[in-house]
């Protein structure tokens, strides 16, 4: 019977290696911890320097402030979102898209994209983002608070009617808004 327990401790031993190994890449590639764990953001918005007066334009330059283009309310998808998204242009011509107020899950591999993608309520919105055209803005800075995304000179915003909050370690959309002109 000794001979029996000798040939099992390898099989265990690999079993509880191979049992550890999926564990530890199950813990990396999910981040539970993140569903514990909130990132506050509470940026102000930018400023940007008004454009220099040009010769003759007799008088003081009265430089207007930053205007809302488009914006709209965030919807909830995978999980419960809500805020507001608007796309502001700055004095220099500068756009920056804007989270305010965002509440919403913490989760691996957030991004925040502007999409051409319709904005649809429940499951049906959850996976239509990556379908189309879309621009990366970058990481999501936090899951809760205020916090802005430049957007990059080249783009047409013409051709992006919605902004995404969107897991891309799982291609899902965490929560949507519909851009309408302001």
């Amino acid at each position: 019977m000794a001979r029996n327990g000798k040939r099992r401790t390898p099989l265990v031993l690999g079993a509880v290696v191979v049992a550890v190994v999926l564990a530890a890449a199950g813990v990396y590639w999910f981040q539970p911890w993140k569903l514990w764990t909130d990132e506050r953001v509470s940026e102000s918005l930018p400023s940007a320097p008004a454009a220099a007066p040009t010769a003759g334009a007799g008088g003081a330059a009265g430089a207007a402030g930053p205007r809302t283009v488009a914006q709209g309310g965030l919807i909830s998808h995978e999980h419960t979102t809500t805020g507001t998204a608007r796309i502001v242009e700055l004095p220099d011509g500068s756009r920056t898209l804007r989270l305010e107020g965002l509440d919403t899950s913490n989760g691996p591999d957030l991004r925040v994209w502007l999409t051409d993608a319709p904005v649809k309520e429940g499951v049906a919105g959850w996976r239509v983002f990556d379908d189309g055209k879309h621009v990366s803005l970058g990481k999501l800075k936090g899951n809760k608070g205020d916090q802005n995304y430049p957007i990059p000179a080249g783009v047409r915003l013409a051709d992006y009617t919605s902004v995404t909050i969107w897991c891309d370690r799982f291609d899902v959309s965490f929560g949507a808004a519909r851009l309408t002109p302001a």
